[in-house]
């Protein structure tokens, strides 16, 4: 009797180790634009999130994939969804696009105008949901760091990320506010109303103390 005790004493740990072993990672895609495409660098903020996993001891509970284009908007990202995201079968998709979509409306005149950015928005968060992943929204950031919204673009990207706040409420997504983080990080360190250098090198694309302030947000979005 004692021996046949041991056994399945033996076995029920067995089985328990294997199921430990054999946990699934959870799968995070990162998809935007250039912001993105950066953020796997070295030293980018997938970068240094994965690093900073790895350093809490939960580097075999995720595994971060990027996907951004430089240049992307809401309609670039929902004509490559299939291929760069949902073929990934994701847990997560994190959703980081904006700033082209208000900057080329000025530069090049190929933004993205507000009802039809709302709408292809919509339309790739409902093609996420149907492949069965989660979505978090992130807010455009800045496109110039000024902090008294005197940026020529701070009209268009308030508007943004309110619709953008808006639709994350109503329908109970996940969300990263990085507009305004940005800015109230602005209004604390950024005296004398720069433009770049602070969280960002040329007002858009993030520099180490953006990058790290970025992770350190991603990560609370996605534990």
């Amino acid at each position: 009797m004692g021996m046949k005790l041991t056994l399945i004493t033996v076995f029920i740990a067995c089985m328990f180790m294997m199921s430990f072993r054999g946990e699934k990672k959870k799968k995070i895609v990162f998809f935007g634009d250039s912001i993105t495409q950066a953020g796997v660098d070295k030293g980018g903020y997938i970068d240094v999130l994965q690093n900073m996993i790895t350093e809490k001891g939960a580097g075999d509970k995720f595994e971060l994939n990027g996907a951004g284009v430089s240049g992307n908007k809401i309609y670039d990202l929902y004509l490559r969804i299939e291929k760069d995201v949902l073929d990934k079968k994701p847990d997560v998709v994190v959703i980081w696009v904006g700033v082209n979509d208000v900057w080329h409306k000025s530069s090049s005149g190929t933004g993205t105008d507000f009802d039809k950015f709302g709408r292809f928005y919509d339309a790739v968060v409902k093609k996420i949901q149907q492949g069965g992943a989660k979505v978090i929204v992130v807010t455009p950031a800045a496109i110039g760091e000024k902090n008294d919204y005197s940026n020529a673009q701070d009209g268009d990207l308030n508007g943004y990320s309110s619709w953008l706040r808006k639709y994350v409420k109503d329908n109970g997504l996940g969300l990263v506010d990085l507009r305004n983080i940005f800015h109230e990080y602005s209004l604390a360190h950024n005296p004398d109303n720069l433009s770049k250098g602070i969280l960002t090198s040329d007002g858009v694309h993030l520099n180490a103390k953006g990058n790290a302030l970025v992770a350190e947000e991603m990560w609370k979005a996605i534990q």
